[in-house]
């Protein structure tokens, strides 16, 4: 049987990926939480749509600092001689990479149509040779 601690990560690991799978992105799991078994680093524990690699960390508490206040809709933080990185709530961001997905998606098919939007190619006038 599995430690308290690693049922916790991986019940933790487990909402992660459901709520990613909820919304429509593809989210794997890695065995074992170890990446090598999707082939990544070890460190690996959960992948968003072949793309995104994932570490998983639960704590019992996190410094009331680090969190974002209800009127801001980010929290930046860096340790000295570090790089900032953002803290906001999964929901948050796992909205924002299914828009950007989406928004891809769009700006993909716009670029394979012309502007009328058909698929056929626009005439062009010969060139006249000087």
């Amino acid at each position: 049987m599995a430690s308290k601690s690693k049922a916790k990560g991986n019940r933790f690991e487990y909402l992660i990926r459901d709520i990613t799978q909820e919304i429509g992105l593809k989210c794997q799991r890695a065995w074992g939480s170890d990446g090598r078994s999707l082939g990544w680093h070890e460190e690996v524990d959960l992948l968003i749509d072949n793309t995104i690699k994932v570490q998983a960390k639960c704590r019992k508490a996190i410094a009331n600092w680090m969190l974002p206040s209800a009127e801001v809709d980010i929290q930046v933080i860096k340790e000295d001689r570090g790089i900032p990185l953002v803290v906001e709530s999964y929901d948050t961001w796992i909205d924002r990479i299914k828009e950007l997905k989406d928004l891809k998606k769009q700006i993909k098919g716009v670029n394979n149509d012309n502007v009328n939007g058909t698929n056929r190619k626009r005439a062009r006038k010969p060139r006249k040779n000087s």
